[in-house]
């Protein structure tokens, strides 16, 4: 891989993994509502689940989804019912003060597996391996999951600072209602180029 294309690569894994999306968004809504501490498992399942997804789509799992047009279909299907039902948990997560005993951020794996329904993880998996690796090659693959993993862990843990740092201002139950209603929705609004081709 030449420098040229080295660097298109390592500018389009910035671009997709900074700009918002579902995990930059539930990353900022989970910083605020546990901090960092609490929300790092989450960010490292994004960062980590999304690295071993490129892989396996790169080595030909794409090309099963090929072969059963259907599950494309059943993948948007579960897809938006399973980021419907995590908008519905951001809008009605905890108030202030409850959030850090009783709320539950996301776990490791439930970020990791979480890429798989992720719309926007897809979008991205696709575009790299096809437009960065498109012979496929172990090696080819290899790089370009090595350049989101070194590009996206920081982008989405900026999100993830963002959210926390928002928790001074978070201070009382009505602001943290309005930023989780706000969160949700905006996470519903990712949806759209899913379901508007």
């Amino acid at each position: 891989m030449t420098i040229d294309i080295m660097s298109a690569l390592l500018a389009f894994a910035f671009v997709s993994s900074i700009t918002p999306g579902p995990n930059n968004l539930m990353l900022m809504a989970s910083g605020a509502n546990f901090g960092i501490r609490r929300t790092v498992p989450h960010m490292l399942g994004v960062g980590i689940g999304f690295v071993v997804m490129i892989v396996l789509v790169g080595v030909g799992l794409v090309q099963i989804f090929n072969a059963f047009p259907v599950s494309y279909i059943i993948l948007k299907v579960g897809s938006v019912t399973y980021l419907l039902y995590l908008a519905w948990k951001i809008a009605t997560a905890a108030s202030v003060g409850s959030a850090e005993t009783t709320g539950t951020p996301m776990t490791f794996l439930q970020a990791a597996l979480f890429q798989w329904v992720n719309p926007k993880a897809w979008a991205m998996a696709l575009t790299a391996v096809s437009v960065y690796a498109p012979d496929q090659s172990v090696n080819a693959i290899l790089i370009v999951a090595t350049a989101f993993g070194i590009v996206n862990l920081p982008s989405v843990g900026a999100w993830m600072v963002l959210g926390q740092q928002m928790r001074r201002w978070l201070t009382t139950a009505h602001r943290l209602r309005a930023f989780n209603v706000t969160m949700a929705l905006l996470l519903v609004a990712t949806l759209y180029p899913v379901l508007v081709p």
